[in-house]
């Protein structure tokens, strides 16, 4: 790990953390150069894997600290952390439920959120920016909570989630400009497009780190907050996009568990 990250304060680490997360959904949104399609069953089991990263995320390197950090702070941890979970969970059925977007494979006019004439595209693109404010947000927190100097947020953690989150941004960023490419959008533009999704992460990184950095106290139900944002985005949206197809199931299932093996050995071995 890089002298620089170490000396940096939390929420500049956290600003690169997410610029990274940012580069890769970039990195996946950049397939259209090389390719119009990708098969479905990949791409299936690209966000199986994605998944399976962000369930293993919200415990590890969320959750587990959070109960951790609740007990040290003298309250009660199953409490706090039911406080945070929900309401992580709720903020994002608010969002989903306040902004107009589109689910991957769902027809045009079959949109949630408030009637609008936006474009699919921009539905689609909406969509996406939903997932990936929780994720922003949990490695923000991950970050800003290094500063409590508590033995279960270490620097390896935060760097640990931000390489998972990494990981499964991949796949969201070819989520959204492969099938626009699909659909006639040029190359640069589905580009555009796809990564302009991860726009978000470093905003929502930044505002995380801030938050628990000047205010501590609430530092456990931030993480449980991010864990239930992140559980809520693989339930309603991730999974059920993942398995559309019976077919594809099973190899999906492996995928996803594939997923959350990684980031439990990535987080055990580096938090």
């Amino acid at each position: 790990m890089s002298d620089f990250l170490r000396q940096s304060d939390p929420v500049m680490q956290a600003l690169m953390a997410t610029l990274f997360t940012w580069g890769v959904t970039a990195a996946g949104a950049g397939l259209v150069f090389f390719t119009r399609t990708v098969h479905q069953k990949v791409l299936d089991a690209m966000l199986g894997f994605a998944a399976g990263v962000m369930i293993a995320a919200s415990f590890w390197s969320l959750l587990a600290p959070g109960l951790e950090m609740a007990e040290r702070m003298g309250q009660i941890p199953w409490l706090t952390a039911l406080v945070g979970f929900m309401g992580g969970g709720i903020f994002m059925r608010l969002a989903d439920a306040l902004m107009p977007h589109l689910h991957m494979g769902v027809s045009a006019d079959h949109y949630d959120g408030p009637h609008t004439s936006w474009k699919r595209s921009t539905l689609l693109v909406l969509a996406i920016t939903l997932h990936n404010i929780p994720e922003g947000l949990a490695v923000g927190v991950a970050f800003g909570a290094t500063a409590a100097g508590m033995p279960s947020a270490t620097l390896g953690g935060a760097v640990a989630l931000a390489l998972g989150i990494g990981l499964q941004n991949f796949p969201e960023g070819a989520a959204v400009s492969l099938p626009l490419r699909r659909e006639g959008t040029g190359r640069m533009k589905s580009f555009l497009m796809g990564q302009a999704s991860g726009v978000v992460e470093p905003i929502a990184g930044v505002i995380g780190a801030l938050f628990v950095v000047r205010m501590q106290p609430v530092l456990p139900y931030a993480l449980c907050f991010a864990a239930g944002a992140m559980i809520f985005v693989v339930v309603e949206e991730l999974i059920p996009e993942s398995q559309r197809i019976e077919e594809n199931i099973d190899f999906v299932t492996m995928a996803t568990m594939a997923g959350f093996a990684v980031m439990m050995v990535l987080d055990v071995a580096l938090g």
